[in-house]
């Protein structure tokens, strides 16, 4: 396991931290391999997981002396992909507790991805976004194309891409990019409060809200509805909808079980 990534827990809420100020965090395989580790053994326990960085940076990207592939010939860069980072952001779609991310300075390349994966992102007023694969030759990864694509629409995911530029904290806010803006000093504090907030909510029932979401991401409408309606029954037989239904009938705040 590599030190890259440290972890924080408070009692339901656990904090997952990009830490290599070295190299503003740059992502490697290795610390995706671990990221996907650490997401699979907290989300057992925690009901509800930040993903940070530091305050220069969430993340500037792939490391990109640690991730080129070693040997002869023309290396094959979509490897690690395959391997380490598709991998990855396949288990932040599937986890089974909310995740919300607090971004401070740069989210660039694979670190914008992993930061807009998440369910709400909290960014604070000096943090970009920056999808700079153009600039060496490349195509956005780590699902980038798909997030940026339903997140801010065609047409301004391929200014993003294209050109390679910049998006200010406060751009990414009008464009639906990020949930939350605020001031740099309360971006962490502002995601530990929604964290502690999720992870006093329904377990299972937000379990299956993500769930519901990402599928719908890709469903047509009626596909959606049928989509609904099953796991709608799923919430229904759950603890969560009889401690839910009881609090509204005795008029009192429900308390959400594991």
């Amino acid at each position: 396991m590599s030190d890259r990534i440290t972890v924080e827990r408070d009692g339901a809420v656990s904090t997952l931290r990009l830490n290599d100020a070295a190299t503003m965090n740059a992502m490697t395989p290795q610390m995706a391999r671990d990221l996907h580790k650490l997401l699979g053994e907290e989300s057992k326990t925690a009901r509800a997981i930040i993903l940070a960085g530091g305050e220069r940076a969430f993340s500037a990207g792939a490391n990109l002396k640690e991730s080129m592939p070693q040997g002869q010939g023309k290396p094959d860069v979509g490897a690690t992909l395959e391997n380490d980072y598709n991998p990855l952001m396949l288990a932040i779609r599937d986890l089974p507790v909310p995740l919300v991310s607090a971004v401070n300075g740069a989210a660039a390349g694979v670190g914008a991805s992993l930061a807009l994966a998440c369910d709400i992102i909290v960014a604070g007023r000096d943090a970009y976004f920056l999808e700079a694969f153009a600039r060496i030759g490349l195509i956005p990864d780590g699902g980038a194309t798909w997030l940026l694509t339903r997140a801010v629409g065609r047409v301004r995911a391929m200014e993003m891409m294209l050109l390679a530029e910049k998006i200010p904290a406060a751009r990414a806010f009008e464009w639906g990019l990020v949930t939350r803006l605020v001031d740099n000093d309360v971006v962490e504090q502002t995601a530990k409060d929604i964290a502690v907030k999720l992870a006093a909510g329904p377990p299972h029932s937000l379990a299956l809200i993500r769930k519901a979401a990402w599928s719908a991401a890709d469903s047509d409408f009626e596909t959606a509805l049928a989509n609904e309606r099953k796991w709608q029954k799923e919430a229904g037989e759950g603890p969560d909808f009889a401690e839910g239904l009881a609090a509204f009938l005795e008029k009192r705040q429900a308390k959400f079980n594991d």
